[in-house]
């Protein structure tokens, strides 16, 4: 019984997590702090998916920044399409600050255009991973010692 609550929690918490990284908006805090205080499965490998999960739909976003640079805006679908003004603050965030502003992928807004700002300036896709990875991992992992130290 406890495995099969195992892999719900953390297929809700994998989907949570990759759906608040994307254009859809969704947050996946509540998810992550929600399961930890259900006792539903074991915290490090929440943590681990939550991460995981988050930074796969980053990479999407990263994607969809690939297809801006080949043919602009009007070849993603309408609905896909980030909003110029986000995105024109994410791109001045990136020529900014470069690369440690993927750090701050998982800030609620302007994390998720500074994604596809990366695509779209063709930025590693290994390094990419890496930095946002490393961001969304310690946004968790703060969420996650905020919790212990609460209760």
């Amino acid at each position: 019984m406890l495995e099969q609550l195992d892999l719900s929690a953390l297929g809700l918490m994998a989907g949570a997590a990759f759906v608040a990284a994307t254009l859809l908006p969704a947050q996946s805090e509540a998810v992550f702090l929600g399961l930890l205080a259900a006792k539903s499965a074991d915290p490090t490998l929440l943590f681990t998916v939550a991460s995981i999960a988050n930074t796969a739909g980053s990479v999407v976003n990263w994607w969809l920044g690939r297809l801006i640079a080949q043919g602009g805006l009007e070849r993603l679908p309408k609905r896909l399409r980030p909003d110029p003004a986000r995105f024109a603050k994410a791109q001045g965030w990136f020529a900014r600050f470069g690369w440690p502003s993927l750090l701050f992928a998982w800030l609620p807004i302007g994390g998720d255009p500074l994604t596809f700002v990366a695509g779209s300036l063709n930025y590693p896709l290994g390094r990419f991973v890496l930095l946002v990875f490393i961001g969304k991992a310690a946004r968790y992992a703060l969420l996650w010692a905020g919790w212990v130290a609460a209760f």
